[in-house]
């Protein structure tokens, strides 16, 4: 599956997670909420 670039992004900021849940792409992020983000 192609990662969009604003999860590149996402992926690179501190505390950020990416996971694959129920087939979509996630970024999770703890420290901050507002960089959370999925793709699918």
């Amino acid at each position: 599956m192609k990662v969009r670039n604003s999860l590149r992004s996402l992926k690179s900021k501190p505390g950020s997670v990416l996971t694959r849940r129920r087939g979509r792409l996630v970024v999770l992020n703890r420290k901050n909420p507002r960089w959370n983000g999925r793709q699918g």
